[in-house]
C-alpha cells in the first residue's frame, strides 16, 4: 500500500477507547496529511513509503489542541497582577476600569500587523510543546472595527505558522464604555452589525459570550446565541466562573460545543451538559492565577460522563499561560484529574470542544497531527513542570 510516511518502532497513545489506548511496538502510516493506519506494527499492511522514520521507542500522541485562548490582544496587565497581590479582587479591578477594558484600550490602538506580531511568540510557545490546533477568540476590541481586526489577525496566524487556527467571535466579553448602562443596546449592535459582518467575511468559526455578573446576563447571552444560529454558527460559553447563573444549562440548551470555567456549575447544569454532549472545558491556569478556592465539580462531571477538556485560557489578565503541558499538570494537581483524563483533555476532548471530529486521536481517517516525545511513559507529560520533552511535531503529515 502506497503512503507518504511511515513512523515505525514507536509506542502509541492513540487516545481511543478507554484510557490512553496504548499500543506497544506501534506504527503510523499517512498519505496526504491523513492517517492510513495507526496500530501494532505486526498487524500493519505492507506499506511502500516515500519516507520511513525510525522512532526508536519514542512515544507518539495526537498533536495537542488548545481549545480556549485569548491569544490576540494589545498590551499586558502586569500592573494589575501587582494589584491583585496587594489584595484587589478580579471584580475590584474590573470595576476600577482595569481588567478587560484596559486590554480593550491597548487592542484598539494596535494595528492588525501589531496584533499578529505580538501574538506570534505566544503561539510559538504552544507550537514548541506539540500544539497543532489552537483556538483564538476576539473580545478585546468591543467595537465592530476592532473585533473584525482581531479575527483577521487570528486567521493570519494560521498563514504565518504551520498550525490549525479556529477563530471565535467573543464580542460579548465586556461592556465597552461607550455603551455604559445600556448592555442591551450593545448586544443588539453585536447581533445586528458585527456578527453578520464577521460571518459574511468568513472570519469566525463559532460564537462565545461571557455570561457573568460582571459580563452579560443569561437573557443577553441567549440573544447572542440566537444570532449565531441565524448564521449557522456553533456556540461556546464562558459559564459559571464567578457565580452560578446556570450558564452550563444555558449552553446545553443551545447545543453548545463547550461550556468553559465552570467552578460554580450545579447538578442541573451537569445533567443538561451530559444530555447535550456539551464539553466541560476546565481552565486551571485561571483558577491558579486568580487564587480561586472553589473547585469545578470534577467528580460529578466524571460521574455524569461529561467529556472534560483542558486549555490554557491564555489571556493577559487572568491566565498569561502558554504551556499545555503545564495545564495538564495543573489539571492533575489542582483538579485531581488522572493522567488519562489530562491527556484526553488536551487531545480528544479538546477536539470535541471545537467541533473538530477529524483530529484528537490516532486512527485511520484522522488528520496526521502528531507529537513525538522523548519519554519513557505518558505520565511524564503530566508529571513534569517546566520541562519540554517534545522530539518532533507533525502537522498535516509534515
Amino acid at each position: 500500500m502506497q503512503c507518504d510516511t511511515v513512523w515505525k518502532g514507536a509506542r502509541l497513545a492513540t487516545m481511543t477507547g478507554e484510557g490512553l489506548g496504548i499500543v506497544e511496538h506501534g506504527l503510523i502510516a499517512a498519505i496526504g496529511g491523513v492517517i492510513l493506519y495507526a496500530g501494532p506494527e505486526a498487524d500493519a499492511p505492507a506499506f511502500s513509503a516515500d519516507r520511513i522514520v525510525a522512532c526508536e521507542g519514542r512515544w507518539i500522541t495526537p498533536g495537542l489542541i488548545d481549545c480556549h485562548t485569548h491569544l490576540i490582544h494589545g498590551g499586558d496587565r502586569a500592573a494589575e497582577f501587582e494589584m491583585r497581590l496587594e489584595g484587589a479582587s478580579y471584580e475590584d479591578i474590573a470595576r476600577a476600569g482595569g481588567g478587560i477594558l484596559s486590554t480593550m484600550r491597548a487592542t484598539r490602538a494596535a494595528s492588525e500587523d501589531d496584533l499578529v506580531a505580538t501574538a506570534l511568540p505566544r503561539l510559538d510557545a504552544l507550537i514548541a510543546e506539540g500544539a497543532t490546533t489552537v483556538e483564538v477568540k476576539s473580545g478585546y476590541g468591543l467595537d465592530g472595527e476592532t473585533e473584525v481586526r482581531m479575527l483577521r489577525a487570528a486567521r493570519r496566524l494560521g498563514d504565518e505558522r504551520p498550525v490549525s487556527i479556529t477563530a471565535t467571535f467573543l464580542g460579548a466579553h465586556a461592556l465597552p464604555p461607550e455603551f455604559a448602562g445600556d448592555a442591551d443596546r450593545y448586544i443588539a449592535m453585536l447581533c445586528d452589525e458585527v456578527l453578520p459582518q464577521a460571518a459574511a467575511l468568513g472570519l469566525a468559526d463559532a460564537v462565545d459570550a461571557f455570561c457573568e455578573g460582571i459580563g452579560f446576563t443569561p437573557a443577553q447571552t441567549e440573544r447572542m446565541f440566537a444570532a449565531a444560529a441565524r448564521h449557522g454558527m456553533p456556540v461556546k460559553l464562558h459559564a459559571d466562573q464567578l457565580s452560578n447563573l446556570h450558564g452550563g444549562a444555558l449552553a446545553a440548551r443551545h447545543g453548545a460545543l463547550s461550556a468553559d470555567h465552570l467552578e460554580h456549575l450545579d447538578e442541573a447544569g451537569i445533567a443538561a451538559m451530559a444530555a447535550s454532549g456539551t464539553v466541560a472545558t476546565l481552565l486551571p491556569g485561571a483558577y491558579y492565577f486568580v487564587r480561586e478556592t472553589k473547585l469545578p465539580p470534577v467528580d460529578a462531571l466524571r460521574a455524569a460522563g461529561v467529556p472534560i477538556a483542558l486549555a490554557t485560557d491564555c489571556n493577559p489578565g487572568t491566565s498569561p499561560l502558554t504551556s499545555l503541558l503545564l495545564v495538564a499538570n495543573m489539571g492533575a494537581t489542582l483538579f485531581r484529574l488522572t493522567v488519562a483524563e489530562c491527556l484526553a483533555g488536551v487531545t480528544r476532548n479538546a477536539a470535541l470542544a471545537l467541533g473538530l471530529a477529524d483530529r484528537g486521536t490516532l486512527e485511520a481517517g484522522k488528520r496526521c497531527d502528531l507529537a513525538i516525545w522523548d519519554i519513557e511513559r505518558p505520565a511524564e507529560l503530566v508529571y513534569r513542570m517546566g520541562f519540554n520533552p517534545l522530539h518532533a511535531r507533525i502537522w498535516s503529515g509534515q
